[in-house]
């Protein structure tokens, strides 16, 4: 048997830049740019949108395809499943999982439809999503309520800002008013909830433990879409929160090659999940001659079809180099300190307020008030000159979006940020922010 991925691309004492592990990490902030390729000039405040890959780890993704190139019969035949259940193992370990109850998958959408499209949905059936759910997500749920039997959907409202304490009341006024609702149908029907971990616009935790806990007592299902959620959220417990489902991007906040995600589904609901997306060669029909039973959950997952495997085993790479950087905690006490610190300089900058100032909903994405009139709502249009003027005039970016009468921008801070890139943005921000409004007035 092969040894680890992650020792066999261990560093060496060669001109690699995966040699630095030998030694101790550079400082947080600017210095880390050395093990990054970002653009020199380009200011990166936009991290959680699709993620950022080091250096060690690209070196490490660049080895592997050579070595799959070399024999990709062997490699993917023979070798590939051992590298597989290594990042299942590890992955799963850092989020208080079983390595059994955890598979990958393309990105957290993917792992969302594969959980949805499972359900056996029936008449009278409930998805619940929210007015923050991510697009493709809530468009994914709109869909399944399109398509016979036209499960109902119902959507929980949501506006920022707001604390965890409303949200947690009015979501158990909601879920209690969903499962009391139906006559006849009530005793029989599903109905299935789909929480943000963290919502993505804007970028703020929510207390998604509690509402989990909350389904579980109404006999609600819970998909938990944590797509922003490892390597961002420390302390993550699944066998101790217990939700239904949990998917999250592994390239995002955990530094592992776009795109590549993990499914969690504890063993009790194995079950439900009888196809991936695609349906793989070994899945087993109950119309099968010798059929005895559904394929093991995991099985199902190994092959899906000829991929490029790489973003997937790319996860060992990146947690070897977060545990490099000093792990979990010291990362993420960097990083929020700096949202928090960051969001708050660039409010003063422009002249406007952060969302959550008391910081509760903060982990490391801050949203911070645009100076731009509420009545000018988005369009396609002022889309695109915010866009253009940050990205091809500026060179430096954090996401835009419109939300409860207001523009926001929502900044991620990372561990090459400092407190001076907030700056930049601020400056850029203010010469998009008066473009939009001359264009309005137009």
């Amino acid at each position: 048997m092969k040894t680890p991925l992650s020792s066999e691309l261990a560093p060496s004492t060669t001109t690699d830049p995966v040699e630095l592990y030998n030694g101790a990490p550079p400082s947080f902030g600017h210095a880390m740019h050395k093990l990054f390729e970002f653009d020199p000039s380009y200011v990166n405040l936009n991290h959680g949108s699709y993620g950022s890959l080091p250096m060690p780890v690209r070196v490490a993704c660049d080895k592997l395809s050579a070595r799959i190139e070399a024999n990709p019969d062997r490699f993917l035949r023979i070798e590939c499943i051992h590298h597989w259940n290594e990042a299942r193992a590890r992955v799963a370990k850092l989020i208080g999982a079983e390595t059994d109850e955890c598979v990958l998958v393309n990105n957290t959408s993917h792992g969302v439809n594969t959980v949805l499209r499972n359900f056996d949905w029936n008449e009278g059936d409930i998805i619940i999503g929210t007015t923050t759910t991510y697009g493709a997500v809530s468009r994914a749920i709109r869909y399944l309520g399109d398509s016979p039997p036209h499960p109902q959907v119902s959507t929980f409202d949501l506006k920022f800002p707001i604390s965890h304490a409303e949200i947690l009341e009015n979501w158990r006024k909601h879920v209690r008013q969903v499962t009391s609702e139906g006559g006849d149908l009530k005793q029989t029907r599903k109905v299935v909830a789909v929480i943000d971990a963290i919502v993505s616009n804007p970028g703020v935790r929510l207390p998604w433990k509690e509402m989990v806990a909350i389904c579980k007592d109404a006999g609600v299902w819970s998909v938990v879409d944590a797509a922003h959620a490892i390597g961002q959220e420390v302390d993550i417990n699944l066998s101790e929160a217990k939700p239904d489902f949990w998917i999250s991007n592994c390239h995002k906040w955990l530094f592992a090659k776009r795109g590549c995600a993990v499914l969690y589904v504890p063993r009790r609901n194995h079950h439900v999940v009888k196809s991936p997306i695609p349906t793989p060669h070994n899945y087993h029909s109950p119309q099968d001659e010798h059929y005895d039973g559904p394929q093991d959950f995991v099985r199902l997952f190994e092959w899906t079809g000829t991929m490029d495997y790489v973003p997937s085993l790319s996860i060992n790479a990146a947690l070897d180099f977060r545990q490099w950087l000093g792990g979990e905690h010291k990362i993420n006490g960097y990083t929020h300190n700096l949202a928090i610190a960051g969001g708050k300089h660039l409010a003063t900058l422009l002249g406007t307020s952060v969302m959550d100032p008391e910081g509760g909903l903060t982990l490391n994405m801050v949203n911070v008030e645009l100076p731009i009139p509420g009545d000018i709502k988005y369009s396609d249009e002022i889309n695109s000159l915010l866009l253009n003027t940050l990205l091809v005039e500026r060179n430096t970016y954090a996401a835009h979006y419109y939300h409860n009468g207001k523009w926001w921008t929502r900044c991620s801070a990372q561990v090459w940020n400092e407190i001076s890139d907030f700056e930049v943005l601020a400056d850029a921000l203010k010469d998009a922010c008066q473009k939009v409004v001359k264009f309005a007035k137009k």
